[in-house]
């Protein structure tokens, strides 16, 4: 096959949605520079990256990866204006960001299922059902989708989904710990970690629970144009990531440290890297519990999309809510062999 035949070939694949062939990542000789911003400072959700770069995963794709740190500037934003190849972002910026016209398109789910709760203090012992936040203060971080999210939940639980909010972005953790709010979000495998760690007592209701979709939560996504132009490259890269989230849940110890030795100035409490990852992998999070890694469901994907369509929640460019349900297939393409 040519080079020319070959490339055809690849692209073909990539825009049928269908997962690249084996030895596909296999089509360049000389080693390939790659990069992948992160979503957040770094935390267990990232771990597969720095296992595929430091045991030698990428470096036996032939490529060399450079793992992008936090920035101001959102991954999602950065995978789309071409700074960088890859990046990790959230199934809810995905859609609001590739609904406003950003060129973005998922390649791979980190999370299997949802991994966010509505959180609460454990002595609030009035709260028995999400109908009982009603009329009470919200701890948020400002999106549209928090609002739908704690509405839809509070009214499929008989509730009115009338609430107080009040932006404080990370510092709803501690706003709750001392009573100044009610309730916030929390991401059960981070911050609902960290919480058990220092001995705070917790209640929550998970979202799934109470009528809204389930979801995958954490993507790596990349541009379509950088996946037309780089389709065996793009293949490669995925596959060898999901090598490094392989490992992790097969050798959850040996992965920790190798996470924590990669980013000792960032992550200075290993116990909390240690219970994360555990979480993460007891809860079928890395790993769903029929064995799937990395593959996107394209059912839960239609889903999630359909209710931020319904909520109102995706806008055009104009910033005009949309009124035609977008070819949500169109959103995202498993590049893995998983």
């Amino acid at each position: 096959m040519t080079d020319l035949t070959r490339r055809q070939a690849l692209l073909l694949t990539l825009a049928s949605g269908v997962p690249l062939i084996a030895g596909a990542s296999r089509v360049f000789a000389a080693t390939q520079k790659v990069n992948v911003a992160l979503d957040w400072t770094v935390n267990t959700n990232h771990i597969g990256l720095f296992i595929a770069r430091d045991k030698g995963f990428y470096r036996e794709a032939g490529l060399e990866v450079d793992i992008l740190p936090y920035s101001d500037t959102g991954a999602g934003t950065l995978v789309a204006n071409r700074v960088a190849d890859f990046g990790i972002n959230g199934t809810i910026s995905l859609f609001t960001q590739k609904t406003a016209g950003a060129d973005l398109k998922a390649v791979y789910a980190v999370v299997q299922s949802e991994t966010g709760r509505v959180v609460f203090n454990a002595a609030r012992s009035e709260i028995k059902s999400p109908k009982d936040l009603d009329g009470l203060t919200y701890g948020g971080f400002g999106s549209a989708w928090e609002n739908a999210l704690i509405s839809t939940i509070i009214r499929h639980d008989g509730g009115k989904g009338n609430f107080e909010t009040v932006t404080l972005g990370t510092s709803a953790y501690e706003a709750l710990a001392n009573g100044s709010v009610d309730f916030t979000l929390e991401v059960s495998t981070w911050e609902g970690v960290e919480a058990e760690l220092k001995g705070i007592k917790q209640r929550s209701f998970v979202y799934a629970d109470y009528g809204v979709p389930d979801e995958h939560t954490t993507l790596i996504s990349s541009s379509q144009a950088y996946l037309q132009a780089n389709p065996a490259l793009a293949s490669a890269f995925i596959q060898a990531t999901r090598r490094g989230y392989q490992f992790t849940v097969d050798h959850p110890a040996e992965a920790a440290a190798l996470l924590i030795a990669a980013n000792k100035d960032a992550l200075t409490n290993p116990a909390l890297i240690e219970a994360s990852l555990k979480a993460l992998i007891d809860g079928h999070y890395l790993r769903a519990e029929n064995g799937v890694i990395g593959t996107m469901d394209p059912a839960k994907m239609d889903a999630i999309g359909d209710y931020l369509f319904k909520a109102g929640i995706l806008r055009d460019a104009d910033g005009k809510v949309l009124t035609q349900r977008p070819d949500f297939t169109k959103y995202f393409v498993n590049l893995n062999l998983g």
